[in-house]
């Protein structure tokens, strides 16, 4: 059955993610420790988390920047701004746009969360080059072929072994949303009650 083997062959790209910090190989408990980490000092640092991607990857970095500064009281933001992006891309490159970006909005020791299905994008790949310039962190999420580009250039480094684009976006998607209900302490699995994310009825 078509349905089965898709849903089985997300759950095995889920348990199959690879992570590393730096370049070294870790654990993904270990990778998702060390990401929470980074984001705490910049919570704690009233620093800024900037989320980057192309297409259906930069409709998750706006969903994390909206979850992030909402639920997470982290500052993020993505360059979502239609005005902003089309300006960068023409006036300098649309290779450079996200480096530019950065370049005007970053400051050191804030973080830079890229999210590539491929892993080769140039655009991210500058953007994250910029970003080590500056002196900001860098969480990757990347796909598809294991020598892909940007797998090994952050501070954490997650990265999907499955081939096709839609396994690859719904794993990074459930990736982004357990580093966020890691940070807040959320456990689906410890729960008995729903969740609702309304001010006056809020509940973790």
């Amino acid at each position: 059955m078509y349905s089965q083997k898709y849903l089985d062959s997300l759950s095995t790209a889920l348990n199959g993610t690879q992570s590393s910090i730096g370049t070294e190989p870790a654990g993904v408990e270990d990778a998702l420790n060390r990401a929470v980490e980074i984001i705490k000092n910049v919570q704690a640092s009233s620093g800024t988390q900037f989320f980057l991607g192309n297409g259906a990857s930069a409709a998750f970095a706006e969903h994390m920047a909206l979850d992030w500064t909402k639920n997470g009281g982290v500052r993020s933001q993505n360059p979502s701004s239609s005005v902003l992006l089309t300006a960068l891309a023409n006036d300098i490159s649309f290779h450079d746009a996200f480096a530019t970006y950065l370049d005007r909005y970053a400051r050191k020791g804030d973080l830079v969360v890229t999210i590539s299905s491929s892993g080769n994008s140039e655009n991210i790949v500058r953007a994250i080059a910029t970003a080590r310039k500056m002196e900001c962190k860098v969480i990757t999420l990347s796909g598809l072929k294991p020598d892909n580009t940007s797998r090994k250039l952050g501070d954490v480094n997650f990265y999907v072994p499955a081939r096709t684009y839609g396994i690859v976006e719904c794993a990074h998607q459930a990736l982004l949303h357990m580093m966020i209900d890691a940070f807040m302490g959320i456990e689906e699995w410890e729960r008995t009650g729903y969740q609702n994310m309304n001010v006056t009825q809020f509940q973790l």
